[in-house]
Formats: C-alpha cells, sequence, structure tokens
C-alpha cells in the first residue's frame, strides 16, 4: 500500500497592478484560503501612474493574516504544514527607498506611467543604435516601459533620490525587492534581492550571463550598489521576520507575474500563454535558445527553476491595456457600476455596429510601440449604443492579443504546430464572451484552465519546488490537458475575420501622433 504523503500547504504572494492576494494552496494544487485588497491607484498627472509602496506593504499583511484565519476556520493547520512562500508582483513598475529609514524616496512608478518619454528620446539620440541600442544586450529596446527608464528619471528629478545615492543610502528595486527586503527585515537586516524574470525587464540584466551589465550600467550612469542581488525563480531566499505574518516561514520562490504564469499555465518551449489583467501579456517558450525578433515582440527571460537549473527564454507581446479599459468604463464613465457587468452588456448587441476603440491611453507597447499614440474610438453613429462601446471594449482586448500572436507566428515561421492553441489566465477571463471572441478574432482555439488564476499558482509552483513539494515533471505534467479545461472553438467565418482586421488595423492608425493634442 502507497504510504500517504503529509500534508504540505504553500503560500502565494500575489501582488499585482491594482490588487493584491494571499493565497494558500495544498499539495494537489487546491486553494484552501486566499484574501484579496484592491489598493489606490495615484494619476498626478496625464499619463503618469503611481502606486503608495507603504499601501502595498499593508495589502500584503492584510491578506497574509486574512487567508490564514480562512484556511483556519476551513480546519487547516497553516501554522503546522506551510512548508514555504512564494512571490510574484507587477513588473518593472520601480521604487527607490531609504536603507536606513525604509522609507519610500518616492511613489513607486507603476510600469504603464510614461512620463520617461523625453528620457527615452533623448537616449534614442545619443545612443548609437538608437532606440534598439541595448536590445543585444537586454532583448529589450529603449521604451517608457522598462525599469532603467523610470530610475533614470528619479535620479535626474527627485531630490531625495539624488540625496540619497551620494549618501549612499538608496536601494533601488522593482516590487519584489521592496517586499522581500521589508518581510525579511526591512532596516535591521533585509535582504536587498531580485530574480532573473524581475531583473530582465529592467533593461539592465544581460540575459545570456544572467547578471548586471557593467556596459549598460556605465553607459547610463546607474551606480551598481544601489541594484538587488540577482537570484534564481526557485530557491531559499530568507526568511520572514517579526511584524509580519507567518513569521519564520521562507520566502522560496519569485518570479515577475507573467513568468509566474507561464510556469503556473506549465508552458513547455513552443507553447503561448496570455494573461488577461490590467494588462495583456503573450508569451512564448522558446527553451533554452535566447530569440531576438524581428516584428515587435520582446526577448526575455521565462523562469529559471533553480540556481543550478538552465534558463528558459520566452517572446513576450506586452499591452498596455486591457482590462483598465473596463475599469475605464467602471470608474471614468459610469457605464457600468462592477466590472462583472460588461459581458452582460455586451451580449446585448451581436456586433459593435462599426465601431472600434483602440485603448491607447499611453500610447501601444508590441508591436506598434507607439508611445505618440492616444486613444481614439470610431464609427460612431446615432445607432451607437453603451451596448456596442461595451463590446468594442471587449473586442479591443482580442484585436491586441492578435496583433502579437500574429508576430509571434512570423518570428516562429516554420516551427509553428498544426494547429496553434493559446492558453489564457487572469481574472478578466471569467468572461466567456470576451474568450470567444479571442478564439473568433484568432481563428484557432482557446484553452482556459479550471483555475484562471495561474500567476499566483506559479509562485506557489517554484517556492513548493524549492522546498520539496512537488519535482518539475509534476509542475509541467499539470499542462497536460484537462477535463475540466474549457475550449473555446472560433464561430466567426473567414471573410467576416478578414474585415474586422482590416477595420481596426484603420482604428490603430488613427491613434498616431496624438500626444500633442491641446488641452
Amino acid at each position: 500500500m502507497a504510504k500517504t504523503k503529509e500534508a504540505a500547504f504553500i503560500g502565494s504572494i500575489d501582488q499585482g497592478t491594482s490588487s493584491t492576494r494571499f493565497i494558500i494552496y495544498d499539495r494537489d494544487s487546491r486553494c484552501v484560503g486566499s484574501h484579496q485588497v484592491e489598493f489606490t491607484q495615484l494619476y498626478p498627472q496625464a499619463g503618469w501612474v503611481e502606486h503608495d509602496p507603504m499601501e502595498i506593504l499593508e495589502s500584503v499583511k492584510v491578506c497574509m493574516a486574512k487567508a490564514v484565519d480562512k484556511a483556519s476556520a476551513e480546519g487547516h493547520n497553516v501554522d503546522a504544514a506551510l512548508k514555504a512562500i512564494g512571490l510574484t508582483n507587477q513588473r518593472e513598475t520601480t521604487l527607490v527607498w531609504s536603507k536606513s529609514t525604509g522609507r519610500p524616496l518616492y511613489n513607486a512608478i507603476v510600469w504603464m506611467d510614461v512620463r520617461t518619454t523625453s528620457v527615452c528620446r533623448r537616449l534614442e539620440k545619443e545612443m548609437p543604435g538608437g532606440r534598439t541600442h541595448f536590445v543585444e544586450t537586454c532583448g529589450l529596446p529603449i521604451s517608457t516601459y522598462f525599469s532603467a527608464m523610470k530610475l533614470i528619471w528619479l535620479m535626474e528629478n527627485v531630490d531625495a533620490v539624488k540625496e540619497g545615492i551620494k549618501k549612499k543610502d538608496a536601494l533601488f528595486g522593482t516590487v519584489d525587492s521592496w517586499l522581500i527586503w521589508n518581510l525579511t527585515g526591512g532596516v535591521n537586516g533585509g535582504l536587498h534581492v531580485t530574480d532573473v524574470s524581475n531583473a530582465s525587464r529592467t533593461m539592465l540584466m544581460n540575459l545570456k550571463t544572467l547578471e548586471w551589465d557593467k556596459h549598460t550600467l556605465e553607459t547610463l550612469k546607474i551606480p551598481a550598489e544601489i541594484l538587488p542581488k540577482i537570484v534564481s525563480n526557485s530557491e531559499i531566499i530568507g526568511k520572514i521576520t517579526e511584524g509580519w505574518p507567518l513569521v519564520g516561514f521562507p520566502i522560496a520562490g519569485c518570479l515577475g507575474d507573467q513568468h509566474a504564469a507561464m510556469v503556473g499555465q506549465a508552458c513547455k518551449k513552443g507553447e503561448a500563454k496570455s494573461t488577461y489583467g490590467t494588462g495583456a501579456f503573450i508569451l512564448r517558450n522558446t527553451g533554452e535558445e535566447v530569440v531576438h525578433s524581428t516584428h515587435g515582440l520582446l526577448t526575455t527571460l521565462a523562469f529559471k527553476l533553480g540556481s543550478k537549473a538552465p534558463a528558459n527564454y520566452a517572446l513576450e507581446g506586452s499591452i498596455a491595456i486591457a482590462g483598465a479599459a473596463v475599469q475605464w468604463l467602471r470608474d471614468s464613465l459610469g457605464v457600468i457600476k462592477s466590472a462583472s457587468e460588461i459581458e452582460e452588456l455586451a451580449s446585448q448587441v451581436d456586433n459593435t455596429g462599426g465601431v472600434y476603440f483602440v485603448p491607447a491611453f499611453n500610447g501601444l507597447f508590441a508591436p506598434w510601440w507607439r508611445d505618440d499614440a492616444r486613444g481614439v474610438c470610431i464609427g460612431i453613429t446615432r445607432f451607437t449604443s453603451k451596448a456596442h462601446i461595451a463590446r468594442a471594449v471587449l473586442e479591443s482586448m482580442c484585436f491586441q492579443v492578435k496583433d502579437v500572436l500574429d508576430s509571434m507566428h512570423k518570428d516562429a515561421a516554420g516551427s509553428e504546430e498544426e494547429e496553434f492553441l493559446l492558453r489564457v489566465d487572469g481574472g478578466a477571463t471569467v468572461n466567456n464572451l470576451l474568450i470567444q471572441i479571442q478564439a473568433d478574432l484568432l481563428g484557432s482555439p482557446v484553452v482556459r484552465p479550471a483555475d484562471i488564476e495561474t500567476t499566483a499558482l506559479g509562485a506557489a509552483y517554484a517556492a513548493g519546488l524549492a522546498v520539496g513539494v512537488w519535482t518539475e515533471e509534476e509542475i509541467f505534467a499539470s499542462g497536460e490537458k484537462s477535463k475540466s479545461d474549457t475550449t473555446f472553438r472560433p464561430k466567426l467565418n473567414e471573410e467576416l475575420r478578414k474585415k474586422k482586421v482590416d477595420s481596426w488595423f484603420k482604428a490603430v492608425e488613427r491613434t498616431f501622433d496624438l500626444a500633442d493634442l491641446s488641452i
């Protein structure tokens, strides 16, 4: 008779762009307790987006405590069976803080913030390689999206940051670094680390050596001493200290949110996933090979599951505004009262009535890379209703994903499967209409797993792997087709699909060169 495995729980901190969650999983990857809170989005001026770093810390603390309480109320002895904690976070969002006081020297500048446009334009003119000067080293173009540009802005414009660096009291990090430093002691010996996936989104890490690139740091005049140590995605990093729930338990996994979703979806070489959250992010695992795109995609690290494990790389297409457009309908226009209402509203019509919406609120990311773009809604007539607008918003998310996948297919020419199959996840994928539209516009199947929150699950897998709860074989076997997965197949005919795509391209072109419109 097989020996019964002892109970084992893994905790997962999932710190996203608009909310924080803590989920506790059992050995069978089932959630036994969770809690989520939204936090404040700060918009100091047009194109600027910030978060309060202290509010982020508090949100994590609340979620950890309440998730443990919920699991305990269901009869789970978390303190006795918890093995480790994983962490996943919004990427690129940039912080600088004082190592002596533990206080942030400025708000966190969020990944979608475009205040660094002037920094990017200046560097494009100064660098011999222009916009793609650093691509060979880090896989990324010069863009407002990435952490290095935000750090340069802070170094040039915030006196507290200038002074902190001068006094050697400043620490730089993405949200993972800020959380781990605080969780492991803060001013009392907190560990200043980041993982390879988050580091790969700064523009400062060499994709091949997986270390900070000295030449890039010298070129951008960024002092190496403010940077965190780079570790793998799956190893024991440190233990949680006093002042936090779950004191003494190890943090054993850390990944940027999209990389965590790849692990949660068990994406092997050649497989792709799309996560629909505030933005949408499509990644395709290219295995141990660094593949450079010729069609507007990013080259990035997928994951490195252990200090001695090989690195897997990926091609990525990043979309700035996906679910955020639904939030805009809710919070700014009042068209809906909750995000969940959009499916019912959009279902009241069979099509958009010729309306096309492009949510280029802060420019367009992949594959266009136009920071001069701004949002447009075209094709409006007296016939247009709020249902048509709602459906156009959903379609905009799917058209943007299609644009990225078309670029991926071009970059992967000759190595495609017979039938391409997209795995999807993220909070927005509860919307059946959204996923059916996605299948229709792609002309290929879309698979939604039973557990759509694969980002938190991926961080849990990484932590569990480090402490022996799961093996890598078990994790990647979890990606085999499950009876509980839902497959959406295309229903739209090819002629109409082509006409809709042509109309979408017309709308996208209308967004260009609008950044200087007068107020």
